[in-house]
């Protein structure tokens, strides 16, 4: 009976884990589209949303409203199996990332010993989604975006996992947990000193990765409407841009444990545990909405050729140089 009991709050600890994070980063979600409105904006000298509630604080409830009513057309010539399971594939590859990210001590839904390769991996699968939905929606437009995403995602993957290499050499696991306490010997608590090469490398990937702009070519709306969703409408519309804004939080929130500390700062902030680990998060989405206001959007054999040309040489440059300072004991 103890055993029974036993495990019945285990499994409710772990519900309890998974619908707060969930929660969590759902508002998140919603919020940063608004806030992404807002900063690019003010930047471009404009207010952004203004209408739906002070300040247009309510317009992430009203775009929700109306995806959800809004008529869900299909293709008469889709491949309507595949058409439906797409974007349910990118939601699902990006959301179940959230389970082994560590927010703070001892906070993570499933502290398993693979959780960098299983982040790589998921990311991966949410990939698939973009492809079958280019293909599945029988349009040469989304055509032509999912075969972009495909390339895009094998060059930058490549660079992107290459980049992490020098991470796992120094903490010595794949543990995200242990990843960050194995940077409490380094400067200032963080990987980015020792790494500034690898961690170059993953934020340029990471942006790719994620397919924001200037590497937004599988959506490019100047040139392909909107690429791989432009049959889409309504809620599966909606879900693609919930999986590529989860997809942008994942990525930072590896970034964060791999090369800025984690949960770790300067000093501890009572009470709020994760305070560190979120401001870290809202400055590099920050980024990302920086660069989309600032750089223009690649051309894609220019894109082809930073990802094969100097994203993974500089990757494999950084193995290299990290091997070679563990070897003479320079790095701990």
């Amino acid at each position: 009976m103890p055993g029974i009991v036993d495990t019945l709050l285990y499994i409710a600890i772990i519900v309890a884990k998974i619908l707060v994070v969930f929660g969590a980063i759902m508002l998140h979600v919603a919020y940063a589209t608004y806030f992404e409105r807002k900063t690019i904006g003010h930047m471009q000298v404009r207010l952004g949303p203004m209408n739906v509630g002070p300040h247009g604080l309510l317009q992430p409830i009203a775009d929700g409203i109306k995806l959800f009513f809004k008529e869900d057309i299909i293709p008469a010539q889709a491949d309507k199996p595949v058409f439906f399971v797409a974007p349910v594939i990118s939601l699902v590859g990006a959301l179940s990332s959230l389970a082994v990210v560590p927010f703070f001590e001892g906070f993570a839904i499933a502290n398993i010993n693979v959780g960098l390769l299983f982040v790589l991996a998921m990311s991966s699968l949410g990939s698939y989604g973009i492809i079958l939905a280019g293909w599945s929606s029988n349009s040469k437009y989304s055509f032509l975006g999912g075969l972009r995403s495909a390339a895009q995602v094998i060059s930058y993957e490549i660079a992107l996992g290459l980049s992490l290499v020098g991470v796992m050499m120094l903490a010595g696991s794949l543990n995200l947990t242990d990843i960050v306490r194995a940077q409490e010997r380094y400067p200032f608590g963080m990987f980015l000193l020792p790494q500034i090469i690898g961690c170059a490398v993953f934020v340029i990937a990471a942006i790719a990765e994620t397919n924001r702009s200037p590497f937004d070519l599988p959506e490019a709306e100047s040139e392909l409407v909107a690429g791989y969703f432009v049959e889409y409408s309504g809620m599966r519309y909606g879900l693609f841009f919930v999986a590529e804004y989860t997809g942008m939080i994942i990525m930072a929130s590896i970034g964060i444990v791999c090369f800025l500390g984690g949960w770790n700062g300067p000093f501890k902030i009572p009470y709020v545990p994760f305070a560190w680990f979120f401001i870290k998060l809202y400055v590099l989405i920050f980024i990302y909405y920086w660069v989309r206001a600032t750089l223009p959007r690649y051309r894609y054999d220019h894109l082809m050729n930073l990802g094969w040309k100097v994203m993974i040489p500089l990757a494999l440059f950084n193995i290299v140089i990290t091997g070679i300072l563990k070897v003479m004991k320079a790095l701990p």
